[in-house]
């Protein structure tokens, strides 16, 4: 019991996403509200195929900005049907959105070994218009958790240990996230913490080996918007990760979309991973993304990479385009 509080206090205790890049939402509760339609997402990611009881991650996230008003007011803000709202010269004439209110919601079930988490969030954001091209977002993320145990999953070298009289088997902790996001025409960056409240997290009732505890999460990201013509767009970006006491993380990702149809992108995690993605937009209201990470960790021996798949609705949109994301 001591190992394994030891070995989970140490590493990363929420998911990881491959295409946070277009769900940002996931990671930052700053973002609620930020377009001019209802951004509904729903994903599961398998973690290291191929090795037994690797992370597995199911989620739901959904946000809205409040009011019935379009939040972009200028010559482009109402182009005819199936217009194209974020093109080139959309950025030329963009201007800020007024102030606004938008709040959202985040449901994920997280599964590592005998580890289960069910975490439940609702999320709120101001958006101030700083100038005449520029917002900033302030957002935060309040909820609960659900973290349990599972003792037949756990391996032990002498059956009915007696260790086990005191497992907690399930414990209910409240959890807090808060972010800022800074955006423009072509450009994006924002950082959040998660995990805020310090909890302790230990599954004895014995103080001697009841030394987990939850620690905060760092995220920082940046990202810009450059057109190849009317009809390419080229986004580089990049995170940077931080869990104490693990190493800092850092993630370098790119996306080419082609006539707002289809895009491919590439990403690369420091010491961990290549990944390949890949998305359609089906219609005004359907899109659908996949991810392939290959590991290049010490686990490329055991693992058969990790797959990601997210189903995307925008509901509400107004601009009646295929693609209405504002940036990414």
């Amino acid at each position: 019991m001591l190992l394994f509080n030891g070995v989970y206090s140490n590493a990363q205790q929420r998911p990881q996403y491959t295409q946070y890049i277009f769900n940002n939402f996931l990671l930052n509760p700053a973002l609620s509200g930020i377009e001019n339609y209802t951004d509904f997402k729903a994903g599961y990611r398998k973690q290291w195929a191929g090795i037994n009881d690797a992370p597995q991650t199911t989620f739901a996230a959904v946000h809205w900005s409040l009011g019935d008003k379009y939040l972009w007011k200028n010559p482009l803000s109402q182009p005819d049907k199936n217009d194209d709202p974020r093109s080139d010269d959309y950025t030329q004439n963009y201007t800020a959105s007024p102030a606004h209110h938008g709040v959202g919601a985040i449901v994920f079930y997280d599964k590592a070994g005998p580890l289960s988490t069910v975490n439940a969030s609702l999320t709120y954001a101001y958006h101030l218009q700083l100038a005449g091209t520029l917002n900033l977002s302030v957002g935060v993320a309040a909820g609960i958790k659900r973290v349990n145990l599972n003792n037949r999953d756990l391996v032990l070298e002498t059956e009915n240990d007696p260790a086990l009289r005191n497992t907690i088997v399930g414990q209910t902790k409240p959890d807090l996230a808060m972010g800022v996001w800074l955006y423009g025409a072509q450009f994006f960056a924002g950082a959040s913490v998660q995990q805020i409240l310090p909890q302790k997290l230990a599954f004895t009732t014995d103080n001697i080996y009841a030394l987990g505890k939850e620690v905060p999460h760092v995220f920082v990201t940046a990202g810009y918007k450059l057109y190849v013509d009317d009809e390419i767009s080229f986004i580089p970006s990049f995170m940077l990760k931080y869990v104490k006491p693990a190493p800092l993380s850092f993630d370098a990702n790119v996306k080419m979309s082609f006539r707002d149809r289809f895009w491919v992108g590439g990403s690369y995690r420091h010491k961990d991973s290549y990944a390949a993605m890949a998305g359609f937009n089906f219609s005004k209201l359907v899109n659908l993304t996949y991810s392939y990470d290959l590991t290049t960790s010490e686990l490329k021996s055991y693992s058969n990479g990790s797959h990601e798949i997210v189903l995307g609705l925008q509901l509400n949109n107004v601009y009646q385009a295929i693609r209405s994301t504002r940036m990414w």
